[in-house]
C-alpha cells in the first residue's frame, strides 16, 4: 500500500511539474528569428571576439538585429562580408584593421640575463619566479605564450626569441594581450606605424647594461614631435589622434627604440641608432 501511494504521488507530481512547463513554453517561448542561425553559418566560427562580442552567435544576433555590421568580422573577408550583407540586405559596413603590437624589442640577441630559468616552458610559469629570468623586469620572456595562445598562426617567435606578429594574418583577437604575463601586447589601428618598442621604466643609460635597445628616457623624440609625443614614466606616449604621424620622432633616438614599422620589412629604426651585433640568440647571463 504504501509503495503504491509513494508510486502515485510522484506519478501525480511528474504530471503537475509537465502541465506547468507545457504553460510555461506556450506563454514565456521567445520566438527567435531564424535568419540567426543562417547569418551563423556564414560566419568563420572561431569565436575570437575581435568583431567585440563573446562569439559568432552573439555577434550574429547583433548582425540580425542592426546592431553592427559585417566588415566588423575581422576573420572573415570581404567576399563573407558581402555574402551576409546581401542576405540581411544591409550594407557591409568598414572596419579598419588592427594589429596586435609588441612594446619589446629585447630579444636574446641585445637583452641579457640575470638569472636562467629552468621549469615548465611558459612565460606565466617564468614570470612567477621573481619575474622572469630577464635583466629587463619589463622585457619579453622569449618562452612563446603568445604564439601558442594565437589561434590565426599569426604570431612566431624568430631567432632571438622574441615575437613577430604577422599583420596579414592577425584578427585583433587579443588572445596574446591576454597570454603576455608581462602585459607587452596592445591592439592598435595598423595604419599607425610609429611605435615604441619598449616598456622599461628605468631611465639613464645604465638601463643599456641590461638591454642594448632600451629606451633611456632621453626625450629627443618628444622634443621633435612636442605635440604628437609626450613623455611619461620615463617612456614617450605617442597620441595618435594628433597626425599625421611620420618617421622623424625615430631619427635622432640612440638605441632604436622607437622605431617606424614598415608593412613589408618591419620595424626600421632612425639614422642615430647604434648597429646591433648580433649574437645568434645566445643569452648573456649577469652574475
Amino acid at each position: 500500500m504504501l509503495i503504491l501511494n509513494a508510486v502515485a504521488t510522484i506519478g501525480g507530481l511528474t504530471f503537475v511539474l509537465a502541465s506547468l512547463l507545457v504553460v510555461a513554453n506556450r506563454y514565456l517561448h521567445v520566438i527567435e528569428d531564424p535568419r540567426i542561425g543562417t547569418v551563423e553559418d556564414m560566419l568563420p566560427h572561431t569565436n575570437c571576439g575581435a568583431c567585440g562580442y563573446p562569439g559568432c552567435r552573439a555577434f550574429a544576433e547583433a548582425l540580425v538585429s542592426g546592431e553592427t555590421s559585417p566588415a566588423k568580422c575581422s576573420v572573415g573577408g570581404p567576399s563573407d562580408h558581402e555574402r551576409v550583407a546581401t542576405y540581411l540586405g544591409v550594407d557591409v559596413g568598414a572596419q579598419e584593421k588592427r594589429v596586435a603590437r609588441l612594446s619589446c624589442a629585447g630579444g636574446s640577441n641585445v637583452a641579457r640575463d640575470r638569472a636562467v630559468y629552468q621549469g615548465h616552458q611558459s612565460c606565466a610559469a617564468a614570470a612567477l619566479v621573481a619575474g622572469g629570468g630577464k635583466a629587463c623586469f619589463w622585457g619579453c620572456l622569449g618562452v612563446g605564450d603568445c604564439e601558442v595562445a594565437c589561434d590565426f598562426d599569426a604570431i612566431t617567435m624568430n631567432a632571438n626569441e622574441l615575437p613577430v606578429v604577422n599583420e596579414d594574418l592577425c584578427t585583433a583577437c587579443g588572445d596574446c594581450v591576454e597570454a603576455c604575463p608581462k602585459d607587452l601586447f596592445s591592439i592598435h589601428p595598423a595604419k599607425d606605424r610609429l611605435w615604441v618598442a619598449c616598456s622599461s621604466l628605468e631611465q639613464g643609460d645604465e638601463v643599456l647594461a641590461e638591454c642594448e635597445v632600451a629606451c633611456t628616457g632621453c626625450t629627443r623624440c618628444a622634443m621633435d614631435a612636442p605635440d604628437q609625443i609626450q613623455m611619461r614614466n620615463s617612456l614617450p606616449v605617442i597620441d595618435y589622434t594628433k597626425g599625421p604621424l611620420t618617421a622623424e620622432p625615430t631619427q635622432r633616438c640612440p638605441t632604436g627604440a622607437i622605431v617606424w614599422l614598415d608593412k613589408d620589412v618591419g620595424p626600421v629604426k632612425g639614422q642615430a641608432a647604434k648597429k646591433v651585433i648580433r649574437q645568434g640568440g645566445i643569452h648573456n647571463a649577469i652574475t
